[in-house]
C-alpha cells in the first residue's frame, strides 16, 4: 500500500507539473504576447496521424488540422525522412540556385497547366503578389488607369493592407480603414441578377477580378461554374485578369489537384498556400504565359520564400498527391463524410440548415451559433472551428480513416443535439 501510495504521489506530482506547464506558457504570453488570438485552453505537444496530444496525454482527432496545412497528419513517415534529410541544407536566399525550387515549380506549372510561379511565404503574401502582378500587367500595356479590383462578398483574402483591400467582410476591415481604394464587392450567388452585377462591376477601370473558388471563411461556399463562366468572360472582354484565390482550398482539399478543375474557369493568377509546405511556410502565385510577364526583374521579391526545406516538402507531397492514390481516398472519404452529415441532417432539421463543401473540405451550417459546439467538441477531444457565426467547418486529413470520420460525427450528433436544448 505504501509502494502504491507512493507511485499515486508521483503521478499526482507529474501532472500537477504538467499543468503548470500550460499555466506558465499562458501567462508568459499573457504578458509578452500581443494580445491578437483568443486562444483555447489546451498546448499540444505531439501527434500521430489525424490524432493530437496535449501536455497531459489527452488524445484530440483533429479535423481542422492548423486550419488546412497538415494534410498528411503528424508524423508521417515520408515527411520525417524529407525533414530529416533537409537539416543539411535549410535556407540559401534567393540570391542562388537550390535543387528543390525549379523542379517544385515545374510540378505546380504542369499540375496547374500555367506557366510560371513565383514562390512566397503565406496566403496573403501570394494574394499581395497578385495583386501588385494584376496592376503591373496594366501599366506595363500603357493602362495606368486600369487599377481597380473586384472581389466577392463575403470573401477573406488575407489580413495584410492589400489582401484586407480585398476582403469584403467588415469585422476584419473596418479597424484599418481607409484601405487602398478602387475595390467593389459582388455578390456570387447564382442568381440572374448577381450576374448582371458582375458585369456592371467589371469595367475598363478593372485590373483584376479576385475570387476564392470555395469561399472558406465565410463558411464553406462553393461558388458556382454559372457565375466563374460569366466572370472570366466578362474579364476577357475588358481585358482584366481573373485571380482565383485557392490558399484554403487548392491542392487536394476538393478531391481535384486545384479546385478550379471542378469547374470550366481557368484563372490568370493562381494563389495557394496552406498545405503546400506541409507545415513549413510556403506559398506561392501561379500564372499563365498571358500574365507572366507582369513583374519584371526587381519587382517582387522574398527572402525566405521559396526554400530548400519547404520545396523539398512539397515536392514529396505533389508528388503522392498527383502519382498516388491520395486524390482518389480523397475523394471517397469526403463522399464518406457528407453521407453521414447528411443523414445527420435528416435526422435534425431543426438543428441542422445545410451540408456543402467539396471532398474534405465541409462545412454544416446550423440554426444557431456554433461557437458552443465547437468549445464543447474541443472539451471531448475533437477539433474543428466556427466561421461566420453559424458554421461548423471541416477540414479533416487527407489520411483521416473511414472509423475516425464515423466517431466524429457521431460525438457531433451528441454535442449537437445538447446546444440545441440550450437554445430553445
Amino acid at each position: 500500500m505504501e509502494a502504491e501510495a507512493m507511485i499515486a504521489d508521483t503521478e499526482g506530482e507529474k501532472k500537477s507539473s504538467e499543468e503548470s506547464d500550460l499555466m506558465r506558457i499562458q501567462r508568459l504570453e499573457s504578458q509578452y504576447l500581443m494580445q491578437t488570438y483568443a486562444r483555447s485552453p489546451v498546448m499540444f505537444v505531439r501527434g500521430k496521424g489525424a490524432t493530437l496530444y496535449d501536455d497531459r496525454g489527452r488524445a484530440y482527432l483533429d479535423f481542422i488540422t492548423g486550419i488546412g496545412v497538415n494534410v498528411l497528419g503528424y508524423d508521417h513517415p515520408r515527411v520525417r525522412r524529407i525533414l530529416k534529410d533537409a537539416a543539411r541544407l535549410m535556407h540559401t536566399s534567393n540570391l542562388y540556385y537550390h535543387s528543390f525550387q525549379g523542379p517544385l515549380a515545374e510540378r505546380l506549372v504542369k499540375a496547374s497547366g500555367m506557366s510560371r510561379v513565383f514562390f512566397c511565404n503565406t496566403g496573403a503574401e501570394s494574394v499581395e503578389g497578385a495583386l501588385k502582378l494584376a496592376r503591373g500587367w496594366q501599366t506595363a500595356r500603357g493602362r495606368e488607369g486600369k487599377t481597380e479590383f473586384v472581389a466577392l462578398v463575403n470573401s477573406f483574402h488575407g489580413r495584410t493592407m492589400g489582401a484586407l483591400s480585398v476582403t469584403a467582410q467588415e469585422k476584419y476591415r473596418k479597424p484599418f480603414e481607409p484601405l487602398i481604394p478602387g475595390v467593389s464587392f459582388i455578390d456570387p450567388n447564382n442568381s440572374s441578377d448577381s450576374f448582371a452585377e458582375a458585369r456592371a462591376a467589371i469595367t475598363e477601370r478593372t485590373a483584376a477580378v479576385i475570387i476564392e473558388t470555395i469561399q472558406g471563411e465565410s463558411g464553406v461556399r462553393p461558388v458556382s461554374n454559372a457565375f466563374l463562366r460569366a466572370v472570366r468572360e466578362e474579364c476577357d472582354r475588358h481585358d482584366a485578369l481573373l485571380i482565383l484565390d485557392e490558399v484554403q482550398c487548392g491542392l487536394g482539399r476538393t478531391g481535384k489537384v486545384f479546385a478550379f478543375e471542378n469547374t470550366e474557369a481557368r484563372p490568370d493568377i493562381l494563389c495557394v498556400a496552406k498545405p503546400l509546405g506541409l507545415g513549413v511556410p510556403l506559398g506561392a502565385f501561379i500564372v499563365n504565359e498571358r500574365a507572366a510577364d507582369g513583374l519584371r526583374p526587381g519587382d517582387h521579391g522574398t527572402t525566405f520564400g521559396g526554400g530548400p526545406l519547404a520545396c523539398s516538402l512539397s515536392l514529396e507531397f505533389l508528388e503522392m498527391l498527383e502519382d498516388g492514390d491520395l486524390l482518389a481516398r480523397i475523394n471517397e472519404l469526403g463522399d464518406y463524410f457528407k453521407r453521414l452529415l447528411t443523414k445527420l441532417q435528416k435526422r435534425h432539421r431543426d438543428i441542422v440548415a445545410e451540408v456543402r463543401g467539396l471532398g474534405l473540405m465541409v462545412g454544416l451550417e446550423l440554426k444557431f451559433s456554433g461557437k458552443g459546439a465547437a468549445a464543447k467538441m474541443l472539451e471531448r477531444g475533437f477539433l474543428l472551428n466556427c466561421t461566420h457565426d453559424t458554421v461548423l467547418r471541416f477540414l479533416p486529413p487527407y489520411i483521416v480513416r473511414k472509423s475516425e470520420i464515423r466517431t466524429f460525427v457521431e460525438a457531433l450528433e451528441a454535442v449537437l443535439v445538447e446546444e440545441a436544448q440550450k437554445e430553445r
